[in-house]
C-alpha cells in the first residue's frame, strides 16, 4: 500500500479528484493537498511536505504539477512515485503573466464568480465547453478557493521558476498525462517533460481540454493505477 498524495490546480478544490480517489484508495490512502498555504510555489510545496506521510506517490494536475516538481526539488527521497497531468516545466511567458494579472485587476473590480466561470469552462474540450454538470463542478471549486485564493496562487504561479533544468535529476517512474486538446498547456509540453525525465512516458487522453480528471475519469484513472503498479 503507498500513500498517495494528489495536488489540485489553480481555482480546484479537491473535487478536481472526485473521480481519481475511489479508484485509487485501494493503492493505498490518498490526501488531496491545500494549495492556499504558502505565497509562493515553493512555500505551497513546503506546506504540502510538513503533512505529507514520510515517503509518497505524488500527483498533480496544472498548477498541482508546479508545486510537484518543486516538491521534487525540495524532498526528491521523499517521493516514490510522480504524475504530471495537464502541466509544463515551463515558466511563464510574459505575455501569460501579463495576461494572469490582468485577470486579477478585472476580477478585482467586477464579479469574480462571472469572469471565472466561463474562463474555466473554455479550458474544456469543445464539446464539454456547455457541460452543465462540469461547469456546476467548476463553479462550486471556484467559491471554495475564492478571490484571495485565486489572487494568491495565482501571483505565486507568475512567479515560479523554470522547472526543465531539474528534470535530468528525477529518477522515479514519472507519468505524463495531457489532453489531446489541451488549449493551455498542450501537449508539447508534456513531450518535453518526458523528454527529460529518464523513468517517464506519456499517456493523452483523447478528446479532452484541460482538465483531464474531470472529462475524461476513466481515462485518468486507467493510467494511474497502472502507474501506482510500475
Amino acid at each position: 500500500m503507498v500513500p498517495i498524495v494528489l495536488v489540485p490546480g489553480l481555482l480546484c478544490s479537491a473535487e478536481v479528484f472526485a473521480p481519481q480517489i475511489p479508484a485509487l484508495w485501494p493503492q493505498g490512502p490518498v490526501t488531496v493537498a491545500s494549495t492556499l498555504a504558502g505565497e509562493t510555489i515553493a512555500e505551497i510545496a513546503a506546506a504540502i511536505l510538513a503533512a505529507a506521510p514520510s515517503r509518497f506517490a505524488l500527483a498533480g494536475i496544472s498548477m498541482g504539477g508546479y508545486v510537484s516538481l518543486e516538491i521534487m526539488r525540495q524532498a526528491p527521497q521523499r517521493v516514490l512515485k510522480l504524475a504530471l497531468l495537464d502541466t509544463s516545466a515551463r515558466p511563464d511567458t510574459a505575455e501569460q503573466t501579463a495576461q494572469r494579472l490582468d485577470l486579477i485587476e478585472r476580477a478585482r473590480g467586477g464579479n469574480f464568480e462571472a469572469l471565472a466561470a466561463p474562463l474555466m469552462a473554455a479550458i474544456a474540450h469543445p464539446s464539454r465547453r456547455d457541460d452543465r454538470a462540469l461547469g456546476e463542478i467548476n463553479l462550486r471549486m471556484i467559491r471554495a478557493i475564492g478571490f484571495a485564493g485565486f489572487v494568491r496562487q495565482t501571483r505565486a504561479i507568475v512567479g515560479r521558476i523554470d522547472s526543465r533544468p531539474s528534470l535530468a535529476a528525477i529518477s522515479v517512474p514519472t507519468l505524463a498525462l495531457v489532453g489531446d486538446s489541451d488549449p493551455f498547456t498542450p501537449p508539447e509540453c508534456s513531450e518535453e517533460i518526458v523528454a527529460a525525465i529518464p523513468n517517464a512516458r506519456l499517456d493523452v487522453a483523447p478528446q479532452c481540454g484541460h482538465a483531464s480528471t474531470l472529462e475524461q475519469p476513466e481515462f485518468v484513472n486507467r493510467a494511474l493505477l497502472e502507474w501506482i503498479a510500475w
